[in-house]
């Protein structure tokens, strides 16, 4: 349980009284809200929510993990993810297979990027639009073909994605969420241990979750500079791990990476 404490201990940190209707009565040694207050609340012995905290072998039913998500101010993601962290079952799934028709699917939709992200964010499929923009993942050994190992630890991710931090601190808190669905899964934190030493080191601490949504990407290429594409989401419908990211370029982009990855003849 110590995932479900250290979600708890972040967001109280967050959280000022004013924020929260509570009367401030001078200084405070310490940011956030104090435990007793959280329990309060959430109509819940000081004691409970201590268990909580530290990490103790306690089982939380709905209706309190309820009042502590309306307690703490938490965001939808971050509801999600206090469920999920509770609710979890033994990850016995068979090894990743890319679903039939998806990578045929993905090659068409050249000149527009795409690409297919697995359930430990690994690259499965991408066509050439989206290796001559991003990476060509064809080339690099499968332990690389990752987009969060890609996005922290290769250099040239810094340079290719326009908004990098806001990007990568989106990326590790949407892996966050993923990896709270299957907490029996070592793979999620294989991945995390092996990022030791960028900023996911910090970054994890803060327990940011958010939910994977469509928008917009900047990305700069050294040919065809700044492209501003958007973005969609896709679920596999035989296995909803598994999303098709497309991105969609306006009509002159779209003829230049067209140009870009067109074969010499």
């Amino acid at each position: 349980m110590s995932e479900l404490a250290d979600l708890l201990r972040t967001r109280r940190a967050k959280l000022q009284p004013a924020d929260v209707g509570l009367p401030t009565h001078g200084r405070r040694r310490t940011p956030g809200l104090r435990r007793e207050e959280v329990a309060q609340l959430a109509g819940i012995s000081t004691t409970y929510y201590t268990f909580l905290e530290q990490g103790r072998d306690v089982s939380p039913s709905r209706q309190i993990l309820d009042a502590l998500a309306r307690a703490l101010r938490l965001s939808n993601a971050e509801r999600d993810h206090l469920y999920a962290l509770v609710d979890s079952t033994p990850d016995d799934r068979p090894p990743e297979v890319l679903v039939p028709g998806v990578q045929d699917l993905v090659q068409r939709l050249d000149p527009h990027p795409a690409y297919v992200s697995g359930r430990h964010w690994d690259v499965l499929a991408a066509n050439r639009a989206a290796c001559a923009l991003w990476t060509d993942w064809t080339t690099k050994p499968p332990e690389e073909r990752n987009i969060l190992w890609w996005t922290f630890a290769d250099p040239e991710a810094r340079k290719i994605l326009v908004e990098w931090e806001a990007e990568a601190r989106a990326q590790l808190a949407r892996f966050r969420a993923a990896a709270a669905r299957h907490p029996d899964d070592p793979k999620y934190g294989d991945l995390i241990d092996r990022l030791e030493g960028t900023e996911v080191d910090r970054w994890w601490r803060d327990h940011d979750v958010a939910r994977l949504t469509s928008g917009r990407k900047l990305l700069w290429h050294k040919d065809l500079g700044r492209l501003d594409l958007e973005l969609v989401v896709l679920q596999v419908a035989d296995d909803p791990e598994q999303k098709v990211i497309t991105f969609r370029a306006d009509e002159a982009d779209a003829q230049r990476i067209a140009d870009l990855i067109r074969p010499e003849r």
